[in-house]
């Protein structure tokens, strides 16, 4: 009895040991592959890539899906979609521009048709801020007084947010666990089948972070790979000396090929300031009244309207603004320094001649790429 006893628990335990066998055989191999990131040249070799969510080419693909898929809404009727890309428009450096068949002067709204409060910054070259997002820089890795710290949350906001998607953050992971080949995407981008909002964020952030512009004229210019007009080289200077329209304190120059400090300026605009959401409303430093993030230049004659309200329609109107209408108040940044004689006083030469030198930061192939554009399919698609 005992012996027949032994010899069935040996059998059933060479049982369990080829089940478990059989098992890992067929268990998928979870192993993503790492993005390279190939810094462009003169750029910063320091990113804002979030130790919690490291890019893989696999992320970065099923972010792009999930960037341009209108069902992030957390619905499926044809009125009611509504993805990042909606607004954030390739052709316009991923933003919604003065051309928009539905967002007139750069404000956009939601499904509910509440507006925005400011108009749309870029996505371009985020993957180097390290300073906070949004015109006040609401969203700030170092803050310990807010939750929300980096562009994972930024995708949070966006889905929640009245003014924006208006969506439920649990019904848009139900919509997509329940749409065909989407569970396997997220098994090979993060090693579950089982979606979660947490991971939706992360797959978006990864693709946001991949866009990056860095082969415009004068990005080849520095590389010695083109040159510049004498119209050009003469705006060139003009925006990188006090002296000219001294625009490099706050966008940068030829040794920031990012085109801006990512910091926040009172640049003048006005000397009264009723907007709630300034960077003061972040800061309560009483310096930070009228202030909003100096954005990107690159590929700035395409993200129009301008200023966080949309105030100037033209880059003509914003060279023009600088030149004669700076406003004087207490809360001025001291980089302002020709406030005193409303700007910097340039002749219509010279303005030519620095929307010219502007105009070099024009980058084609980012508006073309079709890394990020659009995909022809979507998952259940396939």
């Amino acid at each position: 009895m005992i012996k027949n006893l032994s010899l069935f628990f040996l059998l059933l335990i060479i049982l369990v040991i080829l089940s478990c066998e059989k098992n890992s055989k067929e268990e998928p191999v979870y192993k993503p592959t790492p993005y390279t990131f190939d810094i462009p040249f003169a750029f910063p070799t320091k990113m804002n890539i979030p130790v919690n969510n490291p890019m893989t080419v696999e992320g970065v693909e099923l972010g792009r899906f999930l960037f341009y898929d209108g069902r992030l809404s957390g619905r499926t009727h044809p009125d009611s979609l509504m993805s990042c890309g909606t607004c954030h428009i390739q052709a316009n450096s991923f933003e919604a521009g003065s051309n928009h068949p539905v967002f007139e002067g750069g404000f956009v709204h939601g499904l509910t048709g509440i507006q925005t409060q400011h108009v749309m910054l870029p996505l371009i070259n985020l993957v180097w801020n390290q300073s906070g997002y949004g015109w006040n820089g609401f969203l700030f890795n170092d803050n310990p007084n807010t939750n929300f710290r980096n562009l994972e949350d930024f995708v949070r906001i966006a889905v929640l947010a009245e003014d924006e998607i208006g969506g439920d953050t649990t019904k848009v992971k139900q919509l997509f666990q329940s749409i065909d080949g989407y569970p396997e995407l997220f098994f090979k981008s993060f090693g579950s089948s089982s979606i979660t909002f947490k991971n939706i964020e992360k797959a978006i952030a990864q693709f946001v972070r991949s866009l990056v512009s860095a082969n415009a004229k004068f990005d080849r210019f520095l590389k010695g790979e083109e040159q510049l007009s004498s119209s050009e080289l003469n705006g060139f200077v003009l925006f990188t000396t006090e002296e000219g329209a001294d625009c490099f304190h706050c966008h940068g120059g030829g040794g920031n090929p990012l085109f801006t400090t990512h910091l926040f300026y009172n640049n003048g605009k006005d000397t009264v300031f009723t907007d709630l959401l300034d960077r003061f409303s972040i800061t309560g430093n009483i310096t930070d009244k009228g202030a909003y993030k100096a954005p990107t230049l690159r590929n700035i004659e395409l993200t129009g309207p301008y200023m966080h309200d949309g105030r100037f329609s033209s880059l003509d109107e914003v060279i023009d603004f600088y030149s004669h209408h700076v406003k004087w108040s207490e809360q001025i940044n001291p980089l302002m320094h020709h406030v005193l004689r409303g700007g910097v006083q340039l002749t219509s030469t010279q303005k030519e001649d620095l929307k010219a030198f502007i105009r070099t930061l024009h980058d084609e192939g980012f508006l073309t790429n079709p890394a990020y554009s659009r995909p022809d399919k979507f998952p259940d698609e396939q």
